[in-house]
């Protein structure tokens, strides 16, 4: 629970620091330059043992596909705050996934947790979003569906190599190196050559530190635990965390933009932030006549079957019911 609040705040902050990097420099380009730095570790961090078709899956939708769709929308000018709303969607598309193609069934509080979750995204949009141009919302929502495919990727990963927590700063790193020359091509093919000039000549120091912390904290550090945490829980456990980004991206562009939230948007990431905290609380099995406790997460074991469709990837977990109390 501590580290998905950790990563959700580097999230958070995050848009706001994509926003002011990314000044004159065009968003596909940008996109290639965070993860050339983010490919860089692949000289020191060993290949992952999972397939190469696991790491290009997770390097084409989860970084790829994310970034790639969300730099765009945030140059079109979706605001950084608007911009963490909209990609949470992520969230919805991710158990839904997940529950057609790994078999995982969302607990109760879960299920509150991330209502809670939609209907406070819903107040906020609602107090902001009106003025948001339409392209924009549509690239940010498709950039939230890429990032669910590669959130199941990574779990599904994870839960059959059982390396969960050693493997996923490898499959971070090597994903990586699948971004740069696509994002590159897109660059050229629909930004331009001449874009890219400008580009490159307008990359200065504020760009620098912008990809030091996208890639450093974000990338490197946020998804090696982002995909440690899918490996060893279920996706329904660990993805409605992400809800609180919005918040502290909200909050870091009133600080730092200017961009004051509405009072929809107070009352809206309240209800995130309990959203999110209702969706940590399970049941444990009692013992020996003692109460259950709600609120410690219990460790789920994968348990992997066989199936003729997982030739070629391993075979897709499905952990355990949850323990009733």
């Amino acid at each position: 629970m501590v580290l998905a609040a950790i990563v959700a705040s580097f999230w958070g902050f995050n848009f706001v620091v994509i926003d002011w990097g990314m000044d004159g420099i065009p968003p596909l380009l940008f996109v290639a330059i965070r993860f050339a730095v983010v490919a860089l570790a692949a000289f020191v961090v060993p290949r992952p043992r999972t397939s190469w078709r696991t790491v290009v899956g997770v390097g084409l939708f989860m970084s790829l596909g994310q970034f790639g769709l969300l730099y765009t929308s945030m140059a079109l000018g979706l605001q950084p705050g608007l911009a963490a709303l909209v990609l949470q969607a992520q969230a919805v598309f991710t158990i839904l996934i997940a529950a057609a193609v790994l078999r995982e069934r969302p607990t109760v509080p879960q299920i509150i947790g991330v209502g809670l979750g939609i209907i406070g995204l819903a107040i906020v949009a609602a107090g902001r979003g009106g003025d948001a141009p339409a392209l924009a919302v549509a690239l940010a929502l498709a950039a939230a569906f890429s990032w669910g495919i590669g959130n199941v990727i990574s779990r599904r990963a994870g839960a059959v190599s059982g390396r969960g927590r050693l493997g996923s700063l490898s499959l971070t790193v090597w994903s990586a190196i699948v971004v740069p020359v696509p994002a590159l091509a897109l660059s050229f093919a629909v930004e331009g050559p001449e874009a890219i000039v400008v580009g490159l000549a307008a990359f200065g120091w504020q760009s620098a530190l912008s990809t030091l912390y996208t890639a450093g904290l974000c990338t490197i550090a946020g998804y090696s635990i982002w995909n440690a945490l899918l490996a060893r829980n279920p996706s329904a456990a660990v993805v409605p965390w992400v809800l609180l980004a919005p918040v502290i991206a909200m909050a870091s562009a009133a600080l730092l933009l200017g961009q004051l939230p509405t009072a929809g948007e107070v009352i809206g990431g309240m209800l995130l932030v309990g959203g999110v905290l209702v969706t940590g609380f399970r049941r444990r099995r009692r013992s020996s006549g003692e109460p259950g406790f709600a609120g410690v997460p219990e460790p789920v074991t994968a348990v992997a079957i066989s199936t003729p469709a997982a030739v070629g990837e391993g075979v897709p977990a499905v952990p355990p019911a949850p323990p009733r109390g």
